[in-house]
């Protein structure tokens, strides 16, 4: 601290004996044509390049548009930035000295930290960094603290065995750790909606192409975030080892449903959008596929969570995963004495009308609605009915009650009647059983 209070009084010192120098004068210049410099030039590039120019229309990449045109709201800040980090070592190599220039280029950085914050982040952690830990360095760099700071701070460690940890080096990592993180979870989520977007690849080739890109991104984040930890990635031969132990007996499980997630993006067997069916009974409709588990949503609003492992070791039924048309069944009774010639067309004709029930002349003769005899019950005729449809009967394409409560409509006002289990009994033999009790 008596450094730091030594150093205070010397740069007063100077500052005192610099305003009445030439060289003084000559970086007051020096900073205002970096100034006007950096304000040209950022004019020009806005006026030159279309995307800062021109409001982008929606379409392809809109969003990537909308904010690289968004851009030229920091463009003054960045290139007057640029242009006194050029001038600050050339007018130390010019004059001997840059030390005014080099308190406006971090002035600079201040601004355009702010106008980063004002414009592009929303990030209330990565704000609150930029407050209490950016301008504060770059108020250090300004009045050429920065490296006392710094060396004070490295002096202050601890070990633990063969490693030495400083408190430079622990605030080092948490600064940086927190930005890659926040800049990785912004790339990923840009980049996969990017992906998301391509018409021209099929769903299940965006989802492999979209999870392998968040694999790469944070692998890399996790060694850049080593190397600002300072350690050796040759270290990593070693944890891979330990790690490839921990998969063959703790983590099995995991590694099993991570390398399942990535056949399953592969051969493409279920997408996102499919309806399935597990083995023991379950369905829904998949609305999420991760490295880990794939969500199936319900048609009453609960969401099943399913292992990747199961769609490999396991079957199930993909609904609608080639096609979306299926085929569904009614079954009711009608009295023996219907006239099931005359009936028949009326069905058909009721089912047909359905708007959700695939009918007309243009479809195969398998595929249009269809009424038949099933079998011959107790008390009536079973009647079996047949119709397709594009969906699944549940949700909003839920017809079979619909059709139900038309038929029996439909047949009670042409007198056709539903049977009920009815039973006649005979008694035999009534004249004996007469004469013996007499």
């Amino acid at each position: 601290m008596e450094m730091l209070v030594q150093r205070a009084n010397e740069l007063w010192q100077r500052i005192i004996v610099q305003l009445a120098s030439t060289d003084f004068y000559a970086q007051a210049g020096i900073v205002i044509f970096s100034l006007v410099a950096g304000w040209a030039l950022s004019a020009l590039i806005v006026r030159r390049v279309r995307i800062f120019r021109e409001e982008p229309q929606p379409g392809k990449l809109y969003d990537l548009r909308q904010n690289l045109h968004r851009l030229h709201e920091i463009s003054t800040p960045v290139t007057i930035a640029v242009v006194l980090g050029i001038a600050t070592p050339v007018t130390a190599d010019l004059l001997g000295e840059a030390w005014l220039v080099r308190a406006a280029q971090g002035a600079a950085f201040v601004f355009l930290a702010y106008s980063l914050a004002d414009h592009f982040i929303r990030s209330k952690t990565i704000i609150f960094l930029l407050k209490w830990f950016g301008v504060p360095l770059a108020i250090l760099y300004i009045f050429g603290w920065f490296d006392d700071v710094v060396g004070y701070l490295d002096s202050i460690a601890f070990e633990v065995g063969n490693i030495r940890i400083t408190l430079y080096a622990i605030a080092r990592t948490f600064i940086f750790g927190v930005v890659l993180f926040w800049l990785g979870r912004l790339s990923n989520s840009t980049g996969q909606r990017l992906i998301r977007s391509q018409p021209a690849l099929d769903a299940g080739t965006r989802e492999v192409i979209a999870k392998l890109f968040e694999i790469g991104l944070y692998a890399l984040i996790f060694l850049l975030l080593l190397n600002v930890m300072g350690i050796d990635l040759t270290a990593l031969a070693v944890f891979g080892g330990a790690l490839g132990v921990g998969l063959g007996f703790g983590l099995q499980q995991i590694a099993s449903n991570f390398i399942s997630g990535i056949i399953i993006l592969l051969d493409r067997s279920i997408t996102i959008g499919d309806y399935i069916q597990l083995e023991d009974g379950r369905s829904g409709t998949l609305r999420e596929l991760s490295m880990r588990s794939a969500t199936l949503e319900t048609f009453d609003g609960k969401d099943i969570m399913v292992p990747n492992e199961r769609f490999i070791t396991t079957a199930f039924t993909n609904w609608t995963h080639n096609n979306k048309k299926q085929r569904y069944a009614l079954n009711f009774q009608v009295a023996y004495k219907t006239d099931l010639e005359a009936m028949f067309p009326i069905i058909r004709d009721v089912v047909a009308s359905h708007p959700k029930v695939l009918s007309g002349d243009g479809l195969p003769v398998e595929e249009r609605p269809d009424a038949e005899i099933e079998s011959f019950g107790d008390s009536g005729i079973n009647i079996l009915v047949e119709f397709w449809m594009a969906g699944i009967d549940d949700g909003e394409n839920r017809v079979g009650g619909d059709l139900l409560l038309m038929i029996w409509t439909t047949l009670r006002a042409n007198g056709v009647e539903f049977p009920f289990p009815q039973r006649e009994v005979k008694i035999l033999g009534e004249a004996t059983m007469s004469s013996e009790i007499c």
